[in-house]
């Protein structure tokens, strides 16, 4: 297990200085795709999206991260949708189990597959068996546009059959009391129905939520990010995500690559990451977004009036760094980014 004087930035803070926190949680994306391509998404997962994290990518960064954190180590399995490769996702749980990496903390899942009882109680307690902590089930009023609540309320209901109440998440349950249904809603009426959720629970306005949902809950100007750092984000962030390529995101900062494990072992990207030498991420931890914005003005940005947080302005210039290969080697993959373009189309601006 990795010590705090271990890592690069933390031996060069005084002892009064915050310090980098251990990475204790991992969150492994198995892939992009999902069959839904929902306004909130943090990412642009759907259909088309790609990537497959390979089995031999997702157990060294397992262990890896129990050399950084020991014990406290915790991984969850997500995606895009890791139902979507099954196979996939047991198989990584069988060999984790065979090298007695641990518990998985959380598996989670949109559960549009869950269609057949006696299939979800084979899964389940497949899963089960080789170490599984706890489903957790996203629904939302976002994934309501894509997934029939019947399937969740289906496999609620298995599942905690299966696995016992404590063992299963549902974010957020109150809304399959009363689903929202888009089926005969017009372009306004889903806008009104998203800012509603935004602002009922959390969102992040990063990736496609960024475009969609944003514009729609900006109340807020350029002006009031001023001498807003991200500094407590970087040294507090208590684990990463890893996408399907290798890339790791610190914490839930998605589009931001920190660090590829395909190019070097989790503890040791811990261990060499100073957050004020790195490009891009030197800027947000000294001065924020409103930072980067000054970059991207002198390049020709044009900024919104208004933006729905620190994230949605981050979020808006990074897109404008991607789309003039600006600092490519931070910011990416294109998964978590989209051309100009059909972000408009996405945001119902422009026709295809």
């Amino acid at each position: 297990m990795s010590k705090l004087e271990d890592n690069l930035y933390n031996q060069h803070t005084e002892r009064h200085e915050p310090k980098m926190k251990l990475w204790r949680y991992a969150g492994l994306m198995l892939t992009y795709r999902c069959p839904a391509s929902c306004a909130f998404c943090y990412y642009h997962c759907g259909p088309d999206a790609g990537g497959l994290m390979p089995a031999e990518t997702a157990l060294s960064a397992w262990q890896s991260l129990r050399e950084l954190a020991g014990e406290a180590a915790s991984v969850h399995l997500t995606g895009g949708e890791p139902f979507i490769v099954y196979d996939h996702l047991a198989e990584i749980m069988t060999q984790a189990h065979q090298q007695d990496l641990g518990w998985v903390d959380t598996v989670e899942t949109n559960g549009y597959w869950a269609t057949d009882r006696r299939q979800i109680l084979e899964r389940l307690r497949y899963l089960d068996s080789v170490g599984m902590g706890r489903l957790k089930i996203s629904w939302d009023p976002f994934h309501a546009e894509y997934i029939d609540p019947a399937r969740i309320q289906l496999l609620v209901e298995t599942a905690r059959e299966a696995l016992g109440a404590d063992r299963v998440l549902v974010r957020w349950e109150k809304y399959l009391q009363e689903p929202v249904s888009f089926t005969r809603m017009n372009a306004a009426q889903k806008q009104t129905a998203y800012r509603l959720a935004a602002r009922e629970d959390s969102c992040r306005f990063t990736g496609r939520a960024a475009g969609i949902i944003g514009p729609l809950c900006a109340d807020k100007t350029v002006a009031m990010f001023q001498g807003r750092n991200c500094s407590g984000s970087f040294l507090g962030a208590k684990g990463v995500h890893i996408d399907p390529y290798g890339n790791v995101f610190s914490g839930l900062c998605s589009g931001i690559i920190i660090g590829n494990v395909n190019e070097q072992p989790l503890h040791q990207i811990w261990e060499r990451f100073d957050p004020t030498a790195k490009p891009v991420v030197d800027t947000l931890f000294a001065s924020g977004p409103t930072g980067l914005l000054a970059e991207a003005v002198a390049k020709g940005f044009e900024p919104s009036e208004n933006y729905a947080g620190k994230c949605h302005l981050c979020t808006a210039v990074r897109e404008f760094f991607f789309d003039t290969n600006a600092h490519r080697a931070i910011i990416g993959p294109c998964d978590c980014y989209m051309g100009r373009v059909n972000r408009l189309q996405e945001a119902g601006i422009v026709k295809e």
